[in-house]
Protein backbone atom coordinates (compact mmCIF):
# COMPACT_ATOMS: atom_id res chain seq x y z
CA UNK A 1 0.00 0.00 0.00
CA UNK A 2 1.56 3.44 -0.90
CA UNK A 3 -0.10 7.39 -0.81
CA UNK A 4 -2.07 8.23 -3.38
CA UNK A 5 0.19 11.20 -4.08
CA UNK A 6 2.99 8.19 -5.16
CA UNK A 7 1.14 6.80 -7.78
CA UNK A 8 0.00 7.52 -10.98
CA UNK A 9 -3.87 7.33 -12.02
CA UNK A 10 -5.35 5.63 -15.10
CA UNK A 11 -8.74 7.27 -15.86
CA UNK A 12 -11.50 5.57 -18.15
CA UNK A 13 -13.83 8.95 -19.63
CA UNK A 14 -17.63 8.59 -20.22
CA UNK A 15 -16.23 8.18 -24.15
CA UNK A 16 -14.85 5.24 -23.19
CA UNK A 17 -11.31 6.74 -23.55
CA UNK A 18 -8.45 5.37 -21.19
CA UNK A 19 -6.15 7.96 -20.30
CA UNK A 20 -3.41 8.42 -17.71
CA UNK A 21 -4.57 11.26 -15.38
CA UNK A 22 -1.38 12.97 -13.99
CA UNK A 23 -2.87 16.12 -11.84
CA UNK A 24 -5.54 13.06 -10.41
CA UNK A 25 -8.37 15.37 -11.22
CA UNK A 26 -10.03 14.33 -14.24
CA UNK A 27 -13.75 13.32 -14.10
CA UNK A 28 -14.01 8.93 -14.52
CA UNK A 29 -13.52 5.57 -13.10
CA UNK A 30 -10.19 5.72 -11.87
CA UNK A 31 -7.32 3.32 -11.44
CA UNK A 32 -4.05 3.35 -9.67
CA UNK A 33 -0.76 1.88 -10.40
CA UNK A 34 2.99 2.76 -9.02
CA UNK A 35 4.88 5.53 -10.95
CA UNK A 36 7.43 2.82 -12.28
CA UNK A 37 7.36 0.98 -15.52
CA UNK A 38 7.44 -2.63 -13.74
CA UNK A 39 4.15 -1.96 -12.59
CA UNK A 40 2.36 -1.08 -15.75
CA UNK A 41 4.12 -4.14 -17.12
CA UNK A 42 2.39 -6.29 -14.05
CA UNK A 43 -0.92 -4.68 -14.50
CA UNK A 44 -1.08 -5.57 -18.57
CA UNK A 45 -0.10 -8.96 -17.77
CA UNK A 46 -2.64 -9.74 -15.37
CA UNK A 47 -5.28 -7.39 -17.02
CA UNK A 48 -5.76 -5.91 -13.58
CA UNK A 49 -6.56 -2.24 -15.21
CA UNK A 50 -8.88 -3.86 -17.57
CA UNK A 51 -10.86 -5.42 -14.28
CA UNK A 52 -10.53 -2.54 -12.40
CA UNK A 53 -12.29 -0.09 -15.40
CA UNK A 54 -14.26 -2.73 -16.23
CA UNK A 55 -13.07 -2.05 -20.66
CA UNK A 56 -10.63 -3.46 -22.98
CA UNK A 57 -7.31 -1.48 -23.07
CA UNK A 58 -5.65 -1.86 -26.56
CA UNK A 59 -1.85 -2.03 -27.12
CA UNK A 60 -1.91 1.34 -29.00
CA UNK A 61 -3.14 2.74 -25.55
CA UNK A 62 -0.64 0.55 -23.34
CA UNK A 63 2.29 1.89 -25.32
CA UNK A 64 1.02 5.41 -24.98
CA UNK A 65 0.87 5.02 -20.72
CA UNK A 66 4.20 3.50 -21.06
CA UNK A 67 5.92 6.46 -23.12
CA UNK A 68 4.34 9.05 -21.37
CA UNK A 69 5.41 7.22 -17.91
CA UNK A 70 9.23 7.02 -18.99
CA UNK A 71 9.26 10.74 -19.82
CA UNK A 72 8.02 10.84 -16.17
CA UNK A 73 10.44 8.68 -14.31
CA UNK A 74 12.96 10.47 -16.46
CA UNK A 75 12.05 14.18 -14.48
Amino acid sequence: MKNKKEMLRIIKTAENEVLLDVTGKKNGRGAYICRDSECLKKAMSTKGLERSLKTAISAEVYEAMRKELDTLESE
